[in-house]
């Protein structure tokens, strides 16, 4: 029932983004556009060479940074865990900075790449360190996660003093935008996100059995440094999916599974489908007034969702404190 309703929620989001922009178009101008093969207007041109690509992205990214929070807050037991919490943000944003800075030289090296080997790196980095803490292996990703955020944070504020000429980029990057959506970016997201959906899908009953403990958990067969292994690996993959399109977008990672247990409760193979759509619809919304509110002027999308998961993230704050 609430997947159902999410589904047609998002389906109508996307059909009524589709006619916002510079040339707002309605429903039925929209609805024509995709549908009608045969009409030859700049309606249909507008719709499929930039807002459908945009739209379908911006959806799919979404979803990742959900599942990916679904994925991280699971392993975790933590809700304030999101996609970022074990370097992944840090290392993207240092690969996209070293892919601009190589730019001058080698024009040919993709931002997306740079972000995504940069997330990638940084967390198997973080869990091999954690493997050999002494803190516990929750303990010991939370805590090798925020070190390697601070030191990547610090030698990309360092490339970016010696390199005054990328500050703009760069900065643009850091904030997330979909403003150079297209085709090809697009398909390179949605080479990357299917699998780690797939893996986080798969690892649903282990997430379920962690909840419980890990004592819990190796009693029930569990092997937890494999299914760690697993959860960080995909989740930390649908987060590459998305920063390396759209540049770093906080906080949706946060408030879509939130949203999604308060629906359907924690079991995860309800969780997962549902803060995905949950992720696509709140992207969608954001992204919808990144390009509208001060058209023709774009503003970058991280600032919505950031002015959106600040306050969340409080109040989730607010309510542990209660609770403990």
């Amino acid at each position: 029932m609430v997947a159902g309703i999410l589904t047609i929620a998002l389906l109508a989001a996307i059909i009524v983004s589709l006619g916002l922009g510079a040339v707002s178009l309605t429903v039925r101008e929209t609805v024509s556009a995709l549908f009608d093969h045969a009409l030859k207007t700049a309606h249909r041109s507008i719709i499929w060479d930039f807002r459908l690509p945009r739209i379908l992205l911006v959806a799919l990214c979404g979803a990742a940074l959900a599942i990916a929070g679904t994925g991280f807050q699971g392993l975790f037991r933590n809700p304030l865990a999101d996609p970022y919490v074990v370097g992944a943000s840090g290392g993207a944003a240092l690969g996209a900075t070293l892919a601009i800075i190589f730019r001058f030289t080698r024009p040919s090296v993709p931002i997306g790449i740079g972000a995504f080997i940069g997330s990638m790196l940084a967390v198997l980095v973080v869990f091999t360190i954690s493997e050999f803490s002494n803190f516990g292996s929750i303990a010991g990703l939370l805590l090798a996660g925020s070190a390697m955020s601070a030191m990547l944070t610090a030698i990309n504020s360092l490339l970016l003093l010696m390199n005054d000429q990328v500050l703009h980029g760069v900065y643009a990057w850091l904030l997330g935008s979909f403003a150079n959506a297209s085709w090809g970016q697009l398909r390179q997201a949605a080479f990357l996100a299917p699998p780690a959906i797939l893996m986080i899908w798969l690892m649903a009953r282990s997430m379920d059995a962690l909840a419980a403990g890990e004592e819990t958990a190796q009693s029930l067969g569990l092997n937890l440094r494999r299914a760690r292994l697993l959860i960080v690996i995909g989740s930390s993959l649908a987060t590459a999916a998305a920063v390396s399109v759209s540049g770093t977008v906080g906080f949706v990672g946060l408030i879509a599974p939130h949203l999604a247990r308060s629906l359907v409760g924690a079991n995860h193979k309800n969780v997962i489908p549902i803060s995905m759509l949950m992720g696509a619809v709140l992207l969608l919304a954001a992204d919808d007034l990144a390009r509208t509110i001060m058209a023709p002027v774009e503003m970058p999308v991280g600032i919505f969702t950031a002015l959106l998961g600040g306050p969340f993230f409080i109040y989730l704050m607010k309510r542990g404190e209660r609770g403990s």
